[in-house]
């Protein structure tokens, strides 16, 4: 069966029927409501858009387990992600959740009303299963298994939406078409062939050469069509990667191609996300979709091994041409030959013809250390806009996380680094002490392991705006489980920008020590039972296994201590 796109439940509301928007409105003022999450707001803006045509609404049991097992809904249709709105019990059970219910979902950013969905039904995914049917593996180093597993909740619901409104973006609005819009767009310009180029990532010479070549060999036009929503962790904030694509437009040939924004959640999996990526495109108006190299990869498995294959997806979205009715364009890798200043794909490239290539890791190399990016790679208005969002390690932000148990010394080692940064100059830095951040950030909380994990998550975010801005942050927390150390570290290395640089100091006094010199006597009181789940004591410290430096002030001296980070921080060049 084939992929027609609808206008999109949105466009039918707004246009059709602008009474029922005033109603939906009215009703949502009296529902039981969810809040979306960022990737269920990207899912819903789709739905409602037509982007996600045909769905018309999260995917039901039946649905769900068809996509997950065969790509196609209860129907036959071709669909291969499944898209779910996952909840809490606690929320089906607090919201009375139930087939039939109506329920308004709001956006997380200012809670204005979005949709109001109609209960199909409410179950419970097998994430197992789902990791290792969708995703092909299980494998927690693929960034979608380790969401499905630490971020999705443990209920599933579907049902149609109703839309109320669509959300409200602030940034690079010229940029943003629904399918109905670009269609309507491609039609005005007398556009009848369009190839469309996915990316995450910036664009260099290379991605200008291979959409060109495209393009020309097809007689058509060329949509640039970025995402924007969730991408892969690490990856280039939207801003910067946005103003790059708005540097390169003028690099093509004058009314070749058009620049739009596609606010999709990317789930990093490539020959699934390749046939999605082609379903969605054809419902934007692309005739026609190239699919590169490793199209949707999200990198290496834990055993250091490609979780795709480099033309996987190309024989997916190949064995799917039929019904997706959208031509695949497959591309190789493009490679500089510099005898002739020109891209060929590597394929085309006859052997003993010298090539030029720079990796990705290669590229953020000299991005950092300010090294030279040649004009065969990258345009110089490119390059530009990269360097001020990713200026030199010496001026990037950087969080030293101090963890230990109470009285392990840790507070004095953060007074003391602080002195000697804010004496070395070049940065602002700022110091969280961990009984501070409790009484300033957390003094609600206690001391159970999920109060524990809510104030480690406090103060990664408040080191993560810092870095990003190029501070160094020292932060002293207890932090005694590995899983809140590791969120912690998550949170800013996702922060983008001149941030994300983390390193985890382990100061492992002996806790005998710790008990000894402890003036106050909180220890004391622990073993007399007056303070309950108090950290080496009857509460488990789980020790680092992946700590950066490990110390210990009853076999190093506080100066020494002060130097070994100072050196770390030298060999990462950021002193």
């Amino acid at each position: 069966m084939a992929n027609t796109p609808h206008g999109g439940v949105l466009k039918d509301l707004v246009q059709r029927d602008l009474p029922l928007r005033a109603q939906l409105l009215e009703e949502a003022q009296n529902l039981p409501e969810l809040i979306l999450t960022e990737r269920q707001l990207c899912d819903l803006e789709l739905i409602t858009n037509g982007g996600f045509s045909p769905l018309e609404g999260f995917m039901n049991a039946q649905d769900y387990h068809s996509v997950v097992e065969t790509l196609r809904l209860k129907d036959g249709t071709l669909f291969s992600m499944p898209i779910n709105l996952d909840v809490s019990s606690e929320e089906v059970d607090t919201l009375k959740i139930a087939p039939g219910s109506r329920i308004v979902l709001r956006d997380p950013r200012d809670e204005a009303p979005l949709a109001i969905i109609t209960v199909d039904d409410i179950y419970t995914p097998d994430k197992v299963v789902e990791a290792t049917k969708v995703f092909g593996d299980n494998d927690l180093a693929h960034p979608a298994v380790a969401y499905l597993h630490n971020r999705v909740k443990d209920r599933y619901i579907g049902g149609k939406v109703q839309a109320i409104q669509p959300p409200t973006h602030f940034d690079y609005v010229a940029l943003r078409f629904t399918p109905a819009e670009l269609r309507a767009h491609f039609k005005k310009l007398a556009w009848r062939k369009v190839v469309a180029f996915q990316t995450r990532n910036p664009m260099h010479r290379a991605h200008r050469e291979l959409t060109v070549r495209a393009a020309r060999q097809r007689y058509a036009n060329v949509l640039i069509h970025p995402v924007v929503g969730l991408t892969k962790p690490g990856d280039v904030d939207h801003y910067t990667r946005v103003r790059v694509y708005q540097a390169i437009m003028p690099k093509y040939p004058n009314g070749m191609a058009h620049l739009a924004l596609l606010p999709l959640a990317m789930r990093m999996g490539g020959p699934r996300e390749a046939v999605w990526h082609a379903i969605i495109r054809k419902n934007f108006g692309a005739t026609h979709f190239i699919v590169g190299r490793d199209h949707a990869g999200p990198g290496k498995n834990s055993k250091g091994v490609d979780f795709y294959g480099p033309y996987d997806a190309q024989t997916v979205v190949s064995k799917y041409r039929d019904e997706l009715n959208i031509e695949m364009v497959p591309f190789q890798q493009m490679t500089y030959l510099p005898s002739t200043d020109e891209y060929q794909p590597v394929d085309e490239v006859p052997k003993g013809v010298q090539t030029l290539d720079i990796s990705g890791t290669e590229l953020r190399r000299r991005l950092r250390t300010g090294a030279p990016i040649p004009d065969w790679f990258s345009y110089e208005s490119v390059v530009k806009t990269l360097r001020e969002s990713y200026p030199p390690r010496t001026q990037q932000g950087f969080v030293i996380f101090l963890t230990g148990l109470h009285n392990s010394g840790k507070d004095i080692i953060g007074r003391a680094l602080q002195t000697t940064l804010n004496q070395q100059g070049g940065r602002s830095v700022s110091l969280l002490l961990g009984e501070t951040v409790r009484a300033e950030l957390s003094s609600e909380l206690g001391f159970s392991q999920e109060d524990r994990h809510k104030n480690i998550a406090r103060i990664a975010f408040v080191a993560a705006e810092l870095t990003r801005a190029g501070a160094a942050v020292i932060a002293t927390p207890t932090a005694p489980y590995e899983s809140a150390r590791k969120a912690a570290k998550d949170i800013v290395q996702s922060s983008g920008g001149a941030g994300g640089n983390f390193f985890l100091i382990h100061v492992a006094t002996p806790l005998e020590h710790c008990e000894k010199t402890d003036r106050k006597g909180v220890y004391a009181k622990a073993r007399r039972g007056e303070i309950k789940g108090f950290t080496g004591i009857d509460d488990v410290y789980e020790k680092p296994t992946n700590a950066d430096v490990t110390v210990d002030i009853t076999q190093q001296t506080i100066p020494e201590i002060v130097h070994s980070i100072i050196l770390l921080l030298e060999t990462n060049g950021l002193l």
